[in-house]
């Protein structure tokens, strides 16, 4: 028990009462000052007022509730009253508090961040699409920190509709194709239909009718432009069915066409894949040897293909640092000249590079974890022993011999079976593991938490590398932890990790919680995996292919030795570089550059064996690549022709771009500024690289201009209209209100709300359940003081009075004993 005092400075009491205690105990030879100086004390510690923290659990019969009704525009697709019902259902039986969002902006963010921490619970009626303010999954995760529990209420949708934009970058370069995307978005999940037509420049492009059944459908165009300067691309839709606005069915992209860029390609093979790739692009002067001084002056990027180190001077890496540095791009290309075999390790121009030249720990191919349930009801319904049978099985399965497994056990608590990863390629690991499997027994306790089991297999993956596979095997009983576990699983998916759930079924489904079926299904619905959720019936084994990985085809071989291949896989595919790219890298390349990614940088396309191929990192202001394989041609030895030909072709075009940066060359007036939506106000940026007064017009009326750098200045303009406006010959589009963009249920802050301890509802769950779950998580333990001073003061009490007490009894005694001394002498003298 911890004690603290209120007003500690009473303590400083206790001074004269050692000073008086002292005095009386040199004059007097008695307990009685003793006992008084104990008592002295324990009133000064009253007075000091002693108090102890105590634990109590506590709950609010009426908590008090904020309900957030999003009435902004494009919630017309909702009906009106949903909030409002809710809130006059809530209020007549709670202390709530009603807030409505109105306009064309949604600021959903803003709205949690507020109420946070007050001690008031959180209702969102939304569709939780938020567009202004403090981004949602950031207020989200505050109120998690502060244990807000924060409860979605999602609206049943009345009337559909349709929305488009266009994506792509607003600088292109002249005469290269352009992939663009027309993004198409209905807020119901039905069949649709409609009209799209593609306008470049104000003439038709391109029409053809489209139907989709999903949310979204991407529809992709390419384009080139054989001019300068500004362009114009506009999609519009006429849907066929039902669609509440139309002001989302048009959308402008605004082009600025520049010339090739120039970059410097250092190679030996000119003609290789990677060569004619480039020429294709950029505009490329082909060197044998770096040219170094003004030569390099003016080109955007610098690629070294395939270089010794000793081709370059200490000199010459001392000026590419400076060339990177002041924001130019530099690519490194790999082959037997280069990185490892390069004697690149411990030089200046490692020192540049995102990578160190020398191996990289193997990871292996493939990590695999198994998650079983040991719960009691596999016990009850009879199901541990095909659970644990189907884990071997999987174990044993031949493609998983250069695989690294790991097993987690799950009831009411996840547990590491195996100890971390244990490589199957060795006898006595698979046997060990078996064994380990067979000796599980079921829970004791009545939980089957799944989520603990997925939450233990993610911190085993967390920094893993290649292909990641979690594989659940259960009878299907995770009603109460499922929206916790689909949380977790969701986590999982984000890290890369390739998801299965096997389901063994009762031999007496009659017996069964009729909802077993139901959520152990739903989870794999909710993670878009319904091809990877498999019904087992007892005795059954799952059968889970796993794809090894394959020998290049016979006649590659190289004095005598067959080579190996290896399949690539997009590690990071959110980059600039890889977002392009769909899928993983068809083919496989048969060398590369064993190579290790230093700390910061990223890794983009990897090996199945976890090698860097593609890794990127910021240098100074420039951008420098390290592309761990070949040129495509690498003296006849061909490492890697697959990466140059077919789709495979954007990963190089992407690498190039991205290092690149900026393809608008550094001279005269440089305008830039990202197009806008109607409401939001656009920035601009005006760089003057020559002399001159820098003006600007929008539509032919002057702009205020605010000088923030060297030759560098700043405004924001608010066209009035949507549409297409002239800034100065760069053109700006300005489109529908973003309030419009985003059409239907958000279903990915649905993970964000349940990790609160918040709950899901539709309108009428919400009426029947909300202020029930509210009740229950407004339950919560508090740290009360409780004073110590009245237990302080009794035991002064009682030993004051035991001393009265106590002296009053010797005192009766002694006069007791000289009364019967006077009564005997008395009695003598008679």
């Amino acid at each position: 028990m911890n004690v603290s005092l209120e007003q500690p400075e009473m303590l400083l009491l206790v001074i004269p009462v050692i000073l008086a205690g002292f005095y009386l105990l040199r004059n007097t030879k008695t307990k009685l000052v003793e006992w008084r100086m104990l008592v002295a004390f324990l009133l000064v510690l009253a007075l000091a007022s002693p108090v102890t923290l105590m634990s109590n659990v506590v709950s609010e019969d009426d908590p008090s509730l904020v309900v957030v009704s999003d009435e902004t525009g494009s919630m017309g697709i909702f009906p009106e009253d949903t909030g409002t019902a809710l809130y006059e259902a809530l209020t007549a039986k709670t202390p709530t508090t009603f807030i409505q969002l109105t306009g064309d902006k949604t600021s959903l963010g803003d709205a949690v961040l507020q109420y946070s921490g007050s001690g008031s619970q959180v209702v969102l009626v939304t569709d939780g699409n938020n567009n202004a303010g403090k981004d949602l999954t950031e207020a989200l995760e505050f109120a998690r920190e502060t244990d807000t529990s924060v409860y979605l209420v999602e609206p049943e949708l009345e009337v559909n509709d349709l929305s488009v934009q266009l994506l792509g970058d607003k600088t292109i370069v002249v005469e290269n194709d352009n992939e663009f995307e027309i993004l198409v978005s209905q807020a119901k999940e039905e069949l649709t239909s409609y009209f799209l037509k593609v306008y470049v420049d104000g003439e038709l492009f391109q029409s053809k009718h489209f139907s989709q059944e999903t949310r979204e459908m991407t529809i992709p165009i390419t384009r080139a432009f054989d001019t300068l300067g500004a362009h114009t691309l506009r999609v519009e839709i006429e849907p066929d069915g039902e669609d509440l606005n139309d002001i989302n069915n048009e959308f402008y992209k605004a082009l600025y066409v520049v010339p090739k860029p120039k970059i410097t390609l250092v190679t030996d093979e000119p003609d290789s894949p990677l060569g004619q790739v480039l020429t294709n692009l950029y505009e490329v002067s082909v060197v044998r040897d770096y040219p170094g001084g003004d030569k390099i002056k003016g080109s955007k990027a610098l690629v070294l293909d395939n270089r010794f180190i000793n081709t370059l001077s200490e000199n010459e890496v001392k000026e590419i640092k400076t060339y990177v540095s002041e924001g130019n791009g530099l690519i490194v290309v790999g082959g037997e000249r280069a990185y490892n075999y390069g004697n690149y390790l411990n030089s200046s121009l490692e020192a540049l590079l995102p990578v160190i030249s020398k191996p990289s720990d193997f990871k292996g191919g493939r990590n695999i974890i198994l998650i079983l349930d040991v719960s009691p009801s596999t016990r009850d319904h009879g199901t541990i022993s095909d659970i644990l049978g189907n884990a071997i099985f999987i174990l044993r399965n031949e493609n998983l011999k250069d695989a690294n497994a790991g097993v987690i056990a799950f009831g009411s608590t996840g547990i590491d079976v195996s100890d971390g990863f244990v490589f199957l390629g060795l006898p006595r690991n698979l046997e060990t593991l078996e064994e380990e499997i067979s000796q599980l027994t079921p829970d004791d306790q009545s939980k089957t938490s799944l989520d603990q089991g997925l939450k233990t297999a993610k911190e085993m993956l967390e920094n893993e590398d290649g292909e990641l596979d979690a594989i659940v095997i259960s009878d299907g009983g995770i009603k109460e932890s499922y929206d916790l576990s689909l949380v977790e699983a969701k986590e999982l998916q984000d890290m890369g990790v390739q998801f299965y759930f096997i389901h063994i079924r009762s031999a007496a489904p009659s017996q069964l919680d009729p909802t077993r079926n139901y959520y152990s299904e739903k989870l794999m619905q909710e993670l878009g995996l319904e091809e990877n959720y498999m019904h087992v019936e007892m005795g059954e084994r799952a059968n889970i292919e796993f794809d090894r990985i394959e020998k290049p085809p016979e006649g590659e071989e190289e004095e005598g030795v067959e080579l190996d291949a290896y399949p690539l896989l997009v590690y990071s595919p959110n980059h600039f570089i890889t977002r392009n790219v769909d899928g993983n890298i068809t083919g496989m390349i048969t060398g590369y550059n064993d190579v290790t990614s230093k700390a910061g940088a990223e890794r983009l396309i990897i090996t199945v064996t976890g090698k860097p191929i593609l890794t990127t990192w910021r240098f100074g202001l420039g951008r420098v690549a390290a592309l761990t394989t070949d040129n495509g041609e690498g003296g006849g030895r061909l490492w890697a022709p697959v990466l140059y030909s077919g789709e495979n072709a954007r990963l190089i075009s992407g690498m190039s771009n991205w290092a690149i940066g900026n393809p608008r060359a550094e001279e005269g007036a440089v305008l830039d500024g990202p197009d806008t939506w109607f409401g939001t106000p656009a920035e601009l940026t005006l760089t003057m690289y020559d002399e001159g007064v820098p003006k600007l017009k929008l539509d032919g009326n002057p702009l205020d201009l605010a000088l923030t750098g060297r030759n560098t200045y700043e405004t924001t303009v608010s066209p009035e209209t949507p549409g297409l406006h002239d800034i100065s010959g760069y053109p700006l589009a300005v489109n529908y209100p973003l309030e419009f963009r985003d059409v239907g249920i958000n279903k990915e802050i649905e993970p964000l709300v349940l990790a609160t301890g918040g709950k899901i509802y539709d309108a009428r769950e919400a009426r029947a359940l909300l202020l029930k779950d509210a009740r229950q998580n407004s339950e919560r333990e508090v740290q009360e003081p409780i004073s110590l001073k009245m237990y302080v003061l009794l035991a002064a009490l009682l030993l004051y009075l035991s001393e009265i007490i106590v002296r009053r009894i010797r005192e009766m005694r002694k006069l007791r004993k000289l009364q019967a001394v006077q009564a005997a002498k008395e009695a003598a003298g008679e």
